[in-house]
């Protein structure tokens, strides 16, 4: 017994947060499973996912965008090292309500939190009609990884995507980058890593996740 709970410990905790219907749960199941899920149903206070990336455990949390639900999102926050801000890029409002309610849940995470900003349903975007440019996406991610003390400078790549969960487009690189910056694979890992299906965990009984250290981001 005691070898299966130690095996389930995350060593990184992943958070995603963003207004009702931008797409989050659909981001993940195409993270997760490779398929679109269009018809999901609206997460009610959280759902939680284990993927295994080389010899590390990796806990995704993917939160409730509805108002009612925004004090259980902080709680959930609690040792996230990574956090991705997601918003429809088809809707104006949805960027706007992650500034009004979703930044400060921050709050709750690990000081040096990596805060990546997602803009979803690029599929929907057709020649240059869009609600939201791909600057404001883009400041909003460079301005916020600063504040956790994170130069701009200290990147491969910038702490921003615009994806489609529908094509895939963009959403294997979301993860990778996150978890290549917090849990880097060195030559003997990378070789060995496997990418398994994940299973999601109910989170009644998984509820006690809440009380492990994630490990420290970098």
């Amino acid at each position: 017994m005691q070898e299966s709970t130690t095996k389930k410990k995350a060593d990184l905790k992943v958070i995603i947060l963003g207004d009702t219907s931008v797409g989050k749960t659909s981001l993940i199941q195409r993270y997760l499973h490779g398929v679109f899920a269009g018809n999901t149903i609206s997460t009610i206070g959280a759902s939680f996912f284990l993927k295994q990336w080389g010899p590390y455990n990796v806990a995704i949390w993917d939160t409730a965008g509805e108002e009612r639900y925004s004090g259980l999102s902080s709680f959930y926050c609690r040792g996230a090292s990574a956090a991705i801000l997601a918003y429809d890029i088809s809707q104006s409002r949805s960027l706007r309500a992650l500034r009004e309610r979703y930044l400060q849940l921050l709050d709750a995470s690990e000081p040096n939190c990596l805060v990546v900003v997602v803009g979803t349903k690029k599929d929907l975007v057709t020649g240059s009609f869009r609600e939201i440019a791909s600057c404001a996406g883009e400041s909003l991610a460079l301005e916020l990884n600063e504040k956790k003390g994170r130069a701009s400078g200290s990147f491969n790549e910038k702490p921003f995507f615009e994806t489609s969960a529908k094509s895939g487009e963009n959403v294997q690189k979301v993860f990778d980058f996150i978890l290549n910056t917090c849990l880097p694979l060195d030559n003997e890992d990378t070789a060995k890593r496997s990418l398994r299906q994940t299973t999601g965990i109910d989170l009644e009984n998984e509820s006690q996740t809440q009380n492990e250290s994630a490990k420290k981001c970098c």
